[in-house]
């Protein structure tokens, strides 16, 4: 009997474990923040020319330029397969995000925090298609800003 009880909680346990990308992108998009690896960038202050970022386990740390009504900055980063991004900002700085016919993507979510670490500031949540988009910062009063990018799996195998 005591068997059968430790099976059934082990299998709902790891049911449940299963359905937990947002968890898992949040763990990571945690651990990038706090250790790096980091790539330092400077952004442009123009979609045109935008120096690329993309979603490969990197913190990047972006200065952002001085702009009339705060700092502002773009960076490019090209999707090679359609699925939804989190961006994980490490300062409170707005971020719209435009895909390459210069419309901008609605978010499906936003917060200013996650719950796996404190070091998240800004948390988005996009759905993209493949192609290059481009990412604004600001405006904000923040020179710089850090970002990790991860894709979430929407594919349950089970």
């Amino acid at each position: 009997m005591m068997k059968k009880l430790l099976s059934a909680c082990l299998l709902s346990s790891a049911l449940l474990a299963g359905c937990g990308e947002t968890n898992e992108a949040d763990v990571e998009g945690c651990e990038h923040l706090q250790e790096g690896p980091n790539s330092a960038v400077t952004a442009t202050a123009s979609a045109s020319g935008a120096p690329a970022v993309s979603n490969d386990h990197k913190r990047y740390d972006i200065t952002l330029p001085a702009g009339s009504g705060g700092n502002v900055g773009s960076v490019s980063f090209a999707v090679a397969e359609a699925s939804d991004y989190i961006f994980f900002l490490g300062s409170n700085v707005p971020l719209k995000v435009t895909n390459a016919s210069g419309q901008e993507v609605e978010f499906e979510e936003s917060a200013t925090k996650s719950d796996q670490c404190t070091e998240v500031k800004g948390r988005y949540v996009a759905p993209l298609q493949v192609g290059t988009h481009t990412l604004t910062f600001g405006p904000t009063s923040e020179s710089s800003v850090s970002l990790v990018i991860e894709e979430t799996a929407h594919d349950h195998e089970h």
